[in-house]
């Protein structure tokens, strides 16, 4: 073992920690594991090789990783020797995900999976049972999927290993996480962002991440690049992320055993010391936290060599290093591998573990395998929440109010914060208090514990915000908070939440996942809230602008997803303490944090929000009558635009019926047969009519509300408004223009769409379109939109009361 502590790296450790028992204990462990492994790979049959093999034996299509494998059930065996010796509550996330036989080795070898699927018994049944299922129709994932027993990360998906650890370790004092990060992980961006996640723990009251980084040299078909640099290179990279790397490497098993024993024995007391400094002593200067490089072969204890050519410390040995293990040829190799563990020492007559095998493994709870949290935490607790509706902004009448919905928000999320303090964190890109959420400040501090200026606002190692320039690195963070039974909130830019799509459908996945696995408890949701939306970037422009994360979470199954697209402050409010208390969806809350206008009380925005979307009877005037058009609206801007539009339409054409239909929950449109939330066909004609003109104004691109309403009778009336990829940097209401969601266009559509207008409303219409030519004009002189635009506001007195002397602008 090297170490690039206060020694050379070069300087070997001649150190042996373990005694000939411990070693030939943990050994046998190790081969145990091994076996299980390669008979989960290749078995279908004859697991404790009762008789020699035969093709029948064998699984007909072989499907699995072994590369990585013994490497990890090697890390495994040694994590449960400090587990027991030291009672450490400890769990193991795997980076790399293909390794997915270590772990269901080693939960079947503590007894957890037993317990956990009673029919994989703790025998030779069990035993074929546990082999035939691995990457088996009807069986288990090859990855180390929530399927098994002690996962939080399934790792298929490279990058996350390091942020989830942390997530795991933040608010948990006496966890410690041991992160297994592969050679293929190591070169990902997530994954060199996550180390920095070094400046934001706090060993005064977080746990601690061991992070194990393992080089067998490749990837899938190529060396791995952290595996070709020296060990004076990569221990001046491991330093510079703040860690005091402990190099262990070789091939040799009884020198490995020893180094690596010796180098985590010093690992897990150089955290104790941490731990004791930082709680004890108050030292509050960030320490430099232990690590380990192990460096093992690739497919290490495997054939060395298959038709000649090189396997074992090779790519060959990445996922299964020969094909053709039926033929005679490749059989006698298997099963020349098999017996090179020597079964018959590890397993007694039943199949079961030997006594040996059975007393190297911590008991009920500490086992990794059954740590509670790896299961949602000890316990979920539910949030201490302060009463949403003392945050509400007065709206005496619809209009008659403006506020920036974000900041209302964050006056509530302070003091969710404040009731929460160990179970509650807000995650941003740096960018907490630009979406309006800096109320947390006031309880809090922004967490961070690298070097800090007298001059650094709200910096602090104990603070709750959680702020890194990169979306990775919060998703993975929150994620792991998650995981492990605590709350947070995701805030962050609308277009560049898409940086985190294929985390999101990770997530997504293991949530749909884990409703089908009785054992795994429900965890809290993963909430977002994305503003500095789309239609709100005027100074930001093009680049900013992409609302596409929503058709994205669509894709996702009915029954883990949800989107919001709250029109204003009290329903946000609403929203936002509904997403909070929710449990194993995944919450999209879509708000602005402009000044906008503020349309319904808080006790009006409990009901609309409980609905989910209804008839605003205030915009509407087709009580009792049939509607000429029925106005929809989804979104904070396409709903002001809308009541803008209806507001012209009343003016130029007081006869006409209009009926303004808000949709705050979007999943309400499909079909209930297709989501829970959806509504029946009844329901939805009442709404939309069966024959009426639609003109739909919505936040995001057009064709999703097509998708979701394409069952529906009157579909073929449906006509939605959206973002068309029209954009630049502009004014705001000129970026509803560019994409004809703005109220002029929105009216043009109904006139355009309601058969008796066309003969008598050309004038009103030519009107509309000189209003865009002035708009045009107004902006390219002035630099801002018209004061007409800027000021308007739901017209109160409502319609019909107000004296007729008093004509709007857009009438003029």
């Amino acid at each position: 073992m090297t170490r690039g502590a206060e020694v050379e790296v070069e300087t070997r450790y001649t150190a042996q920690p373990l005694t000939p028992e411990q070693l030939a204990d943990i050994d046998a462990w190790w081969r145990a594991a091994n076996y299980l492994s390669v008979g989960q790979i290749f078995l279908m049959d004859n697991p404790l090789l009762r008789e020699p093999l035969r093709p029948e034996h064998i699984k007909p299509r072989l499907l699995g990783h072994w590369g990585t494998t013994p490497g990890l059930n090697f890390i495994y065996a040694h994590l449960n020797r400090v587990i027991m010796a030291r009672d450490l509550n400890m769990i193991y996330v795997m980076g790399p995900g293909h390794g997915g036989p270590g772990p269901v080795a080693a939960a079947w070898l503590e007894g957890t999976y037993s317990e956990t699927y009673p029919e994989v018994s703790l025998d030779e049944a069990g035993m074929k049972r546990l082999f035939t299922q691995f990457s088996f129709p009807g069986g288990i994932p090859s990855h180390v999927a929530p399927e098994t027993p002690g996962s939080i990360h399934e790792g298929g998906e490279l990058g996350y290993s390091l942020t989830h650890a942390y997530g795991a370790a933040f608010d948990n004092p006496d966890l410690i996480v041991a992160a297994v990060i592969g050679d293929g992980e190591a070169e990902t961006g997530p994954l060199a962002a996550g180390w920095h996640s070094t400046k934001f723990v706090n060993p005064r009251r977080d746990g601690a991440v061991l992070p194990i980084l393992h080089l067998n040299g490749y990837k899938i078909a190529n060396p791995s690049v952290l595996a070709r640099i020296d060990d004076d290179e990569l221990d001046h990279l491991l330093r510079g992320f703040g860690h005091i790397p402990y190099i262990v490497a070789g091939s040799d098993p009884e020198q490995m055993h020893q180094a690596f024993a010796a180098a985590l024995d010093r690992c897990l007391d150089d955290i104790a010391a941490i731990w004791q400094r930082a709680r004890r002593d108050g030292v509050t200067q960030r320490p430099r936290w232990p690590m380990i490089v192990l460096k093992s072969p690739k497919g290490w204890t495997g054939p060395k060599q298959v038709d000649g050519l090189p396997v074992e410390d090779y790519w060959r040995a990445h996922q299964v290093p020969f094909g053709d293990a039926r033929g005679a040829e490749h059989r006698a190799v298997l099963e020349q591998w098999l017996r090179g563990y020597r079964p018959e020492e590890l397993f007694d007559a039943t199949g079961a573990p030997v006594a040996r095998i059975r007393q190297l493994h911590p008991v009920g709870e500490r086992r990794m395998s059954a740590n509670p949290h790896a299961n949602g935490g000890p316990t979920v607790r539910g949030l201490d929440f302060p009463d949403f509706r003392d945050y509400a902004t007065p709206v005496a009448q619809p209009g008659s109010a403006t506020a920036e919905s974000t900041r209302i928000l964050g006056a509530f999320l302070r003091d969710v914060m404040r009731k929460n303090m160990t179970t509650f964190r807000m995650f941003a890109p740096d960018e907490n208090n630009s979406n309006r959420l800096g109320a947390v400040l006031e309880v809090t501090d922004r967490a961070w514990n690298a070097r800090a200026l007298p001059t650094d606002d709200h910096l602090a190692p104990d603070g709750r915000v959680m702020e890194i320039l990169s979306e990775h690195t919060c998703q993975g963070w929150l994620e792991g908070y998650l995981l492990t039974g605590r709350h947070g909130l995701f805030s962050c830019y609308e277009a560049f939440i898409h940086i985190v799509d294929s985390m999101f459908n990770q997530h997504a996945k293991w949530l749909r996942t884990t409703n089908r696995i009785p054992w795994r408890r429900p965890i809290p949701s993963l909430n977002y809230l994305l503003t500095s939306h789309v239609w709100r970037q005027d100074h930001n422009g093009f680049s900013h602008q992409d609302p596409g994360f929503i058709d994205h979470v669509v894709n996702k199954k009915s029954d883990v997803i949800r989107v919001y697209l709250p029109p204003d402050a009290n329903t946000l409010l609403s929203v936002a303490d509904h997403c909070l208390r929710s449990r194993q969806y995944v919450n999209v809350i879509v708000a602005g944090k402009q000044p906008q206008v503020q349309y319904l009380n808080i006790d009006d925005a409990i009901v609309h929000c409980t609905k989910g979307i209804g008839i605003w009877e205030w915009a509407s005037n087709d009580d009792g009558v049939r509607p000429d058009v029925v106005l929809g609206c989804a979104g904070d801007v396409p709903t002001m635009e809308t009541l803008a539009a209806v507001d012209i339409l009343r003016h130029l054409l007081p006869d006409l019926r209009l009926r303004v239909v808000n949709v705050v929950d979007l999943m309400r449109l499909q079909d209930d047969r297709e989501h829970p939330h959806g509504l029946s066909d009844r329901e939805f004609d009442a709404l939309f009519t069966t024959d009426t003109p639609v003109v739909f104004a919505y936040h995001g691109y057009p064709w999703l509300i097509h998708r979701l309403t394409y069952r529906r009778s009157n579909h073929h009336n449906l006509h939605v408004r959206g973002y068309k990829e029209e954009g630049t940097t502009t004014t705001p209401f000129d970026m509803c223009v560019l994409n004809q969601i703005d109220r002029y266009n929105l009216a043009i559509d109904v006139i355009d769409r309601v058969p008796r207008l066309r003969p008598i409303a050309a004038h009103a219409r030519e009107l509309l379109k000189n209003k865009l030519v002035q708009h045009r004009q107004y902006i390219r002189a002035h630099g801002q939109d018209m004061p007409e635009i800027t000021g308007w506001h739901w017209p109160f007195p409502p319609h019909g009361t107000r004296p007729a002397a008093a004509p709007r602008p857009e009438a003029t």
